[in-house]
């Protein structure tokens, strides 16, 4: 044991001098594949004494990234990375898409160091005359659009004409373009433009349309954080409120309380994830982590994780656990973990501060009331109350004096507001009920309209994120901040993460769960990050589904379900080993086999493994009892089929050609119970068909068994959750359990988690089902695009 742990903790030295982060080299010493692939590439690259933390990354990205079919010239890209002649990530990326279509062939050394920019070197005068000829080009759009122009596509331009650009000098001479040409922001440029209504043909819905899958653009191209400003710049215009009855109030920090804030933050971004604990974390809140974690990463400042645990009755110790979990799975660090109950005292006291002002007052309307009052826009009864009245009735709710429904603390805003989001809206209501984080201490609680807003000033945020549904609320979040001078975040919103064929509402995927329509919160078949995990699906693979989709303000289209798969497959093609299963077994005898012989085979692991590596290989048994797919057998041949027949030969792969001579059938003349075969040991026959098999160990002895679960859509339809009847469009077929099927031998060894691609099948994961008598995998997804062909 203590050898281990010396092992490992010599391990973690060695990538501590290639300048990893501490969590990443322990998280990489927890992971027994890239601790062995980049202990490889250190060792190969010659930096066992350290290196840079450039150098060190881009050594990382080569043991988790590099191309399997490569690996002849991985030696020659490690010099070039050493010797700094590839130093970024988007010369890597090149680099690794050239030798994967090179493969073990030849390296041409010009052309690869053409594909991947070594030696150019681009001036700011170069990046300075590209920027000022796409600005001219596109002057008339940019100042018609103004600062809604669409930056992004400014950025691509750049990259397509100096791929090898620092994007950081391009991003400052954008900038200071855009400056020049327009000016300074004005109130006008941060507002949202009003959309034109178009006319609908009578009696037809408008449906969200589906986006259809296309070529990803590279991760420099999509700049996701660029239009953030810096939070020295937030003494600028966040938000303009109008009012039914007064002048327009334009909510922005003093330069006096900015100073404040920079002093306490040191100028740095200070952003947050603020998950409610009332359920498990889905896909849609992995770009939220994206992009409030991304953005402090990027900036090198720092992310809270936030519970919003506002409301005592949906929340529980088991989702803060399980979120986390999965905070950490993604790869995220939190700064802090902080809970909206650790501010209750202080909400309490601005809550009385805010009566106090005038801009609060306690209600006793029911909820049916205030529903009724908000949709005609109609004062309460008690709006008007004396402030004095409010303060002690205030304290009679805090003192736990007012029985559970007969009163709310509201806050005193605009009901003839255009924006319902101002219409008196809730701050506090009475909930006898224990808190799981705070106690029993209190029997008031703050809403997330009141809370929200508050504790992110308190934690000096500086960038506010959410998506756009929350977008009609800035108007209340800034009046809030307003009315109590408190320091004010930068506020902006991105469009949810919709994908189709799933349902992404909590309610719902709580319906399911507690009616056991699924089975639990981590069913393979649900979108929440759970139930991915459990499928196979990687962090990483989910990482970069999120960052290609970008943060946009589009909220008019959904995700297919396939651009998700074609970034599981891109990552796992390229780090699931190769093995055989048969789901549906047929036996095979094949005659002129010896019975009681057995043969041990090299099958691959990676499709193009050098004969040199032994550990890209694993020993397969060859017996005269072979198992092949049922569906890969055909009692009539045709043209166009490439399966055994009889008198028909196929190749059995990584072993020899077999030919059919026999069928054995059943009583009823037509279920087929075995095949007779010869084989060919000299391999001088060479059928077209290629089949995987599975064959008896030993004389006699049943091949490894396995159960493997085949999942589908969940939902027949792309976008269930505009149906009446939702639930009517759960999909029957999604999910099937073969139960006897066969499996080499080298994954009786396979531990929970482990992915693999069983040739012609897919690729698998290890369930946390599986025990050492009985081996469980899910198919964590298909080897090509069935979207089109299944349950459309």
């Amino acid at each position: 044991m203590g050898g281990k742990n010396e092992s490992s903790s010599a391990t973690l030295e060695l990538f501590l001098k290639i300048g990893l982060d501490e969590r990443t080299a322990k998280n990489t010493v927890a992971n027994n594949k890239v601790t062995t692939n980049l202990t490889a590439v250190i060792h190969e690259a010659g930096v066992i004494e350290g290196c840079n933390r450039t150098v060190g990354n881009l050594l990382y990205s080569v043991a988790t990234k590099y191309p399997a079919n490569a690996l002849a010239h991985r030696p020659v890209l490690l010099e070039y990375i050493v010797s700094s002649k590839i130093k970024t990530p988007a010369q890597l990326e090149a680099a690794f898409s050239f030798l994967s279509n090179t493969a073990s062939e030849s390296l041409h050394v010009k052309e690869f160091e053409e594909a991947c920019g070594v030696g150019i070197e681009v001036s700011v005068e170069d990046i300075e005359k590209t920027v000022s000829e796409i600005f001219e080009l596109n002057k008339e759009s940019i100042l018609a659009m103004r600062y809604r122009t669409n930056v992004g596509d400014i950025f691509a331009n750049i990259r397509k004409r100096l791929p090898w650009a620092d994007p950081k000098i391009v991003k400052q001479l954008v900038d200071a373009k855009l400056y020049e040409l327009l000016g300074e922001r004005t109130a006008a440029d941060n507002e949202k433009p009003t959309k034109q209504k178009k006319e609908k043909p009578a009696k037809v819905e408008e449906k969200k349309v589906a986006v259809e899958t296309t070529v990803q653009p590279s991760e420099e191209e999509l700049n996701p954080f660029l239009n953030f400003p810096d939070p020295k710049e937030n003494f600028k215009v966040h938000t303009e409120i109008f009012f039914s009855d007064r002048p327009v109030l334009r909510c922005c920090n003093s330069k006096e309380m900015l100073d404040k804030h920079l002093m306490v933050t040191g100028g740095k971004v200070y952003s947050r994830f603020p998950p409610e604990p009332n359920g498990y974390l889905h896909i849609g809140h992995a770009k939220a982590m994206f992009v409030s974690f991304g953005l402090a990463r990027e900036r090198d400042g720092c992310c809270y994780l936030r519970f919003d645990d506002t409301n005592p009755e949906a929340e529980k110790k088991e989702y803060i656990d399980h979120i986390q979990e999965i905070v950490s799975w993604l790869g995220w660090k939190p700064f802090k973990i902080t809970y909206t109950s650790d501010y209750f005292q202080e909400l309490y006291e601005l809550a009385v501060e805010l009566i106090r002002r005038g801009h609060a007052y306690v209600d006793h309307q029911t909820a049916e009331e205030i529903k009724e009052y908000r949709e005609k826009k109609m004062n309460s009864p008690w709006r008007d109350r004396p402030i004095s009245e409010s303060l002690r009735l205030f304290d009679e709710m805090k003192r736990g004096m007012i029985e559970e429904g007969k009163a709310t603390l509201r806050m005193k805003q605009d009901m003839q507001s255009d924006n319902f989001n101002m219409y008196d809206l809730i701050a506090y209501r009475i909930k006898f009920t224990p808190h799981p984080h705070a106690g029993d201490k209190w029997c008031i609680y703050p809403s997330y309209d009141y809370a929200h807003c508050i504790v992110d000033s308190l934690e000096n945020i500086t960038h506010s994120l959410c998506t756009l549904e929350f977008e009609t609320r800035r108007a209340s979040y800034y009046w809030l901040l307003h009315s109590l001078d408190l320091y004010q975040p930068y506020v902006w919103e991105y469009s949810r993460l919709n994908v189709t064929n799933t349902v992404m509402s909590k309610r719902k995927l709580n319906f399911l769960v507690t009616n056991k329509h699924v089975d639990g919160w981590d069913d393979p078949r649900l979108m929440t990050l759970a139930g991915l995990r459990r499928r196979g699906v990687t962090s990483s693979a989910i990482n970069t589904f999120v960052r290609g989709i970008g943060i946009t303000r589009s909220d008019n289209s959904m995700i297919r379900m396939d651009r998700l798969e074609y970034h599981i497959r891109e990552e796992l093609n390229k780090t699931a080993a190769r093995a055989m299963v048969v789901l549906n077994p047929l036996k095979v005898v094949i005659t002129n086999f010896d019975s009681a012989s057995v043969m041990d085979l090299e099958a691959k692991k990676w499709p193009d493994a050098q004969t040199e590596d032994s550990s890209a290989f694993y020993k397969v048994p060859f017996s005269n009892v072979v198992y092949i797919e049922q569906s890969d057998f055909r009692m009539k041949d045709s043209k166009d089929y490439y399966g055994l027949a009889p008198g028909k030969s196929v190749l059995l792969r990584y072993a020899f050609p077999i030919k059919c001579t026999d069928v054995v059938l059943a009583d009823d003349n037509q279920t087929i119970v075995e095949i007779r075969a010869e084989y060919d040991p000299s391999k001088k026959t060479k059928p077209k068909g290629v089949l995987h098999w599975v064959c008896e160990p030993s004389p006699g002895v049943e091949p490894l068994k396995a159960e493997v679960r085949l999942f589908e859509k969940l939902f027949s339809s792309e976008n269930p959750a505009e149906l009446h009847d939702w639930l009517a469009d759960l999909n029957p077929n999604s999910k099937k359990v073969v139960t006897g099927a066969y499996a080499v031998p080298v994954l009786k060894s396979a531990a929970v988690g482990d992915r693999f691609q069983f040739e012609r099948l897919g690729y698998f994961a290890v369930d946390k089902d599986s025990t050492p008598d009985n081996l469980v995998f899910n198919r964590i997804v298909t080897l090509r695009d069935s979207y089109g062909k299944v349950g459309k």
